[in-house]
């Protein structure tokens, strides 16, 4: 058994400056005993040998005030080794013991040392959260730059400043927890701000937007999987993110544009450009001055963050487009439900005019100012769909245009092969795609509607066309028709107000009585069916 010996030691020098050390006479007292002033308690302990039987470099440390205390981290080391039986692990906590000292200057903990023995954990020297957040995502290989940029994103702003000190080991759901809460605090700093009479206190938090709950989920996804690696590499034994309990991150529902809802945002809107063009803003007292239709149309609260226009509507939208250059794409989104990226990123070797069909092989994502191309959203955004001859007219009058366009340009022309581009052939950005799109939808006077919103009037359009879910599913590309149902269906009036209708037939049609208004004209008792008494 390894044995440890204390002894005292001081910094005290002879004349010719060489260290004493243990030799100092002030060390002890005359009568021989230890001098309570002078000097340091240090201890000694020699390691179990190395597995092949080398001899390790024995532990020195010092600067203890008694004697107790240094024999307190020798009766440690004693509980380390007592551990485990097994020469192996006796040599892991030895190296553990060894490299522990060096670089933070303490013993290990042997609760948490016999908690890893036990549960087949690695011994090595604990990370911190933040160490092991950034090891985890360089190791993550195969991302989209999208999804690795919000991985980025979630570590650097919300998880690494708020938990990235503590060492991994050492994560409680309570530090899980206090990550959401500061969360929590700065949207209530931002709400305030925005509702605020100051215009500094609003300066602050211009550009700034509320994390939501569907973000904060995907925060804790990115924790989440961080850690599961962490305990298949045995670093750690428990997931603690995933005890934490949030609000509910599910989608908002869509809502159709009633000719209420587009009343009452009206009448909004109007009240927003008022209190614009009244309040006081900067120095002097000047008033805010004519709002631009522009702001007004897009910051006027709506019913639903998710709003989808009927299908009059979005009639009303493809003629005041029909003007445009990029009328063909819109009306693509509109009638066949394709995503932004995927309808700038269709491209002509793709599109099978004669056949009727497309195939949705790649997009163009906006990643800030930046534009990538890349594959499909998911495995099942890779598909071929089938269009309507309208819509194979548009892209024949599109083509026609396009090809205009090239001629005009002549040596300027970019070929690309994207069914839409910019004049000069250049791929289209998707955030200009969209901005075009909400400055139609003005022009049209219609309420307002994301472009993405376009989709989910495709969804409620096949829906009232009498298509299923699962026709919904295929055609937009989804990877599962549980998000159909959730996300991409919105009841319109009429097909509600015929669901009802038909539902009420059911049970109207299977009565053998007469109406009770009737049975009260002529004076004829309806009695309800008796229940069986078997």
């Amino acid at each position: 058994m390894p044995a440890g010996t204390t002894y005292k030691s001081c910094g005290c020098r002879t004349p010719e400056g060489r260290l004493l050390r243990t030799k100092c006479p002030k060390l002890r007292r005359k009568g021989g005993s230890w001098s309570p002033t002078h000097g340091n308690w240090y201890y000694q302990f020699e390691l179990p040998p190395n597995l092949d039987g080398t001899r390790r470099t024995p532990i020195r440390r010092g600067g203890f005030t008694s004697q107790d205390a240094a024999e307190t981290q020798i009766t440690r080391l004693h509980e380390l080794l007592a551990i485990s039986d097994d020469p192996e692990d006796r040599s892991r906590i030895a190296d553990l013991i060894a490299t522990t000292l060096s670089r933070e200057k303490r013993l290990p903990v042997p609760e948490e040392v016999r908690r890893k023995v036990r549960t087949g954990q690695d011994l090595e020297i604990a990370l911190t959260t933040g160490q092991w957040l950034r090891t985890w995502l360089a190791g993550r290989k195969g991302l989209r730059n999208g999804t690795l940029r919000s991985y980025r994103t979630h570590i650097t702003t919300y998880l690494e400043p708020a938990i990235g000190h503590i060492r991994l080991d050492r994560l409680r759901v309570a530090d899980v927890q206090a990550v959401f809460d500061a969360i929590d605090e700065r949207n209530e700093q931002i709400n305030r701000a925005r509702t605020s009479g100051d215009p500094e206190a609003r300066a602050q938090v211009k550009g700034c937007r509320p994390v939501g709950p569907a973000t904060m989920h995907r925060i804790r996804a990115t924790l989440r999987a961080a850690l599961n690696q962490a305990i298949r590499e045995r670093h750690i034994d428990l997931n603690v993110a995933s005890l934490i309990e949030l609000p509910s991150g599910r989608r908002p529902k869509a809502l159709v544009w009633t000719p209420e809802r587009v009343r009452e945002w009206r009448q909004a809107r109007e009240a927003f450009i008022q209190t614009k063009s009244t309040r006081p803003e900067g120095p002097g007292g000047r008033s805010g001055g004519r709002v631009k239709p522009m702001d007004a149309y897009v910051s006027t609260p709506r019913p639903s963050p998710v709003m989808v226009w009927t299908p009059e509507q979005t009639g009303a939208f493809l003629d005041r487009a029909a003007r445009h250059r990029l009328h063909a794409l819109y009306h693509l989104i509109a009638f066949r439900g394709l995503r932004r990226g995927e309808a700038c990123g269709l491209r002509w070797a793709d599109v099978d005019l004669d056949e009727g069909t497309i195939r949705v092989r790649w997009q163009i994502t906006q990643i800030g100012a930046h534009t990538e191309q890349g594959r499909p959203k998911s495995e099942a955004g890779e598909r071929q769909v089938t269009l309507d001859q309208h819509t194979i007219k548009q892209l024949t009058a599109h083509r026609a245009r396009h090809n205009q366009e090239r001629l005009a340009a002549g040596d300027t022309w970019n070929d690309t092969g994207f069914v839409f581009t910019q004049q000069d052939g250049q791929p289209l950005a998707p955030m200009a795609v969209s901005e075009q799109f909400l400055l139609l939808a003005m022009e049209a006077g219609l309420p307002p509607v994301r472009l993405h919103d376009l989709r989910h009037g495709a969804a409620t359009i096949l829906l009232r066309a009498g298509h299923d879910l699962k026709v919904v599913q295929e055609t937009l590309g989804l990877s599962s028709i549980t998000i159909a149902s959730d996300t991409y269906t919105s009841v319109l009036p009429d097909l509600a107000r015929q669901s009802a209708e038909d539902a009420a037939a059911v049970i109207l049609n299977a009565r053998t009585g007469p109406e009770p208004d009737e049975a009260a004209a002529t004076g004829r008792v309806v009695r309800m069916p008796q229940a069986s008494s078997r």
